[in-house]
């Protein structure tokens, strides 16, 4: 055998061997083509906890009681948990998301699967559902009531009546504040709602931030309590004692 064969076989397997390395390097690293079907993983994933507002648990009771919380509301739920009235079974990280929307906030949601974005900060919000013949006004009052009831302060039922001289009293202005502090969720149509009035059975509520609403509250002496001013936008509280 020459020295030209020689050399021409050299090159023939080296460059077979280069060729091979690079077809199985690129086999290697190629993505999937459309309708393949990727190399699955799997992640444990908690499950979400569901509170039942057509099944009153100790869960529920436990955590109104909490709050000193009775008529006020009917269930408690935490912003990583869902509950479920009637046939509807709704995500509270959803109605909340809509909330922060609705006043200007900023949410991070991941690109691909177009979820919220995991936080930390784990929020409690009371839910009141709505019946038949209810209105805001004596919706907030029950939870004001409950909440001064908490402090061993009884409120006169007429506590939300103007004076005589027909101004609001310091609970009526409270009211009025709350209209303000709260949101209205439609579930039927999954949407931020602006009033109570009911087309369906159980397809309205009343959602308060509890942390939000007891920052608020936790502020007031009842002491002082007309001395409060509200504007209509802001309410000044007295930090007389």
């Amino acid at each position: 055998m020459n020295k030209s064969l020689k050399i021409f076989i050299v090159c023939a397997v080296t460059a077979v061997t280069i060729a091979t390395g690079l077809w199985l390097w690129q086999k290697q690293n190629k993505p999937p083509l459309p309708g393949q079907i990727a190399e699955k993983t799997y992640i444990s994933l908690k499950p979400q906890p569901v509170i039942n507002y057509n099944k009153p648990e100790a869960i529920t009771e436990k955590r109104k009681a909490k709050y000193g919380l009775k008529k006020g509301v009917d269930i408690v739920v935490k912003s990583d948990e869902s509950f479920r009235v009637g046939d509807l079974t709704v995500s509270m990280q959803e109605i909340r998301d809509k909330i922060l929307l609705k006043s200007g906030d900023i949410i991070e949601k991941d690109i691909e699967s177009g979820k919220t974005a995991p936080d930390n900060n784990i929020e409690e919000f009371g839910i009141y559902v709505v019946h038949s013949g209810d209105n805001l006004w004596t919706i907030h009052f029950e939870f004001l009531k409950d909440y001064f009831t908490r402090k061993g302060i009884a409120i006169s039922p007429l506590a939300d009546e103007p004076n005589r001289f027909g101004y609001s009293s310091g609970v009526g202005k409270l009211l009025k504040f709350s209209e303000k502090t709260v949101c209205i969720y439609n579930l039927k149509e999954g949407k931020i709602d602006v009033d109570i009035n009911l087309i369906f059975p159980l397809s309205k509520i009343v959602v308060y931030n509890m942390s939000r609403i007891f920052a608020l509250l936790d502020h007031i002496d009842y002491q002082h309590v007309n001395k409060i001013q509200f504007d209509g936008e802001t309410i000044w509280i007295t930090s007389e004692q």
